[in-house]
């Protein structure tokens, strides 16, 4: 699949993985990326970004990814001005980690994860991604509908594609009883959707990134990142988000490449 004249959506676009795809894109000439972000930083990104391209290709949207109104109107205003979305990569995300059960050593006391952090991880990283990524394929579904189009035949060529942000921690990790599961859960989505979204000619894929120097994963401070990240890690160094970023758009263009890619930098955690 061609980017060019191509229309994507990606949140989590102010930075991070979102950020670097967004200019990965960008330099493989796609037509319009609607750039979205809960930080009003992403307005200037993107005005810096139009100013250096000479055109208006990157469209800031600034709000909550959760709020279904908000996706809504993202949507509308995408297929008003430029039509079908093509192509949507839900990279927003957080992190909420903890020790799923924990004891207090001295009084015996125990604590579990809290239900608020549970359902606040789950909104974010696989609730919110499933319900843009639909709407991507809803829109050029209504697109090919319109156009008199019905069920996809590989003569007309990829008409579009999904990549979900997947981790390593989906095979489970230590301290993220939230976002693994949250991370794994995409997996089953992005298996049933490959299957219903191909009728419209669009691809869903998934991509497991290891730890990548953003700022989710700066967050767990330098003694973590040095004890208990980089010496599991095989290039014992963080992933850069422009390698993440270009592992995406391989499955983007690579019809061939489909189900799940695993650019983890050899990442193997300790057992226990």
């Amino acid at each position: 699949m061609k980017f060019t004249s191509k229309t994507a959506i990606i949140t989590g676009a102010a930075s991070g993985i979102g950020r670097a795809t967004t200019h990965a894109l960008i330099e493989r000439d796609i037509g319009v990326v609607a750039a979205v972000d809960r930080n009003e930083i992403i307005r200037g990104l993107a005005k810096e970004t139009n100013d250096k391209v000479g055109r208006e290709i990157a469209i800031p949207f600034v709000g909550d990814v959760t709020c279904d109104n908000f996706r809504k109107e993202v949507f509308a205003e995408i297929k008003e001005r430029f039509g079908a979305v093509h192509i949507c990569i839900p990279a927003a995300g957080i992190t909420r980690d903890a020790l799923a059960v924990r004891r207090n050593k001295d009084t015996g006391e125990v604590e579990t994860y809290s239900r608020e952090q549970l359902e606040e991880v789950f909104k974010i990283n696989l609730v919110a991604p499933i319900l843009w990524a639909m709407d991507s394929v809803a829109s050029l579904a209504e697109y090919r509908f319109s156009r008199g189009k019905k069920r996809w035949t590989p003569e007309e060529g990829m008409q579009g594609a999904i990549v979900f942000i997947g981790s390593v921690s989906s095979a489970g990790n230590k301290g993220q009883i939230s976002y693994a599961a949250a991370k794994a859960g995409l997996e089953g989505a992005q298996a049933t959707l490959s299957k219903e979204a191909i009728f419209y000619g669009v691809r869903c894929s998934i991509i497991h990134p290891g730890f990548t120097d953003t700022p989710m994963v700066r967050s767990l401070g330098d003694d973590y990142i040095e004890k208990n990240i980089l010496p599991f890690t095989q290039l014992r160094r963080l992933l850069r988000p422009d390698e993440v970023a270009d592992a995406i758009c391989f499955m983007l263009t690579n019809s061939a490449v489909s189900g799940s890619v695993w650019v983890d930098a050899g990442w193997h955690p300790a057992a226990g």
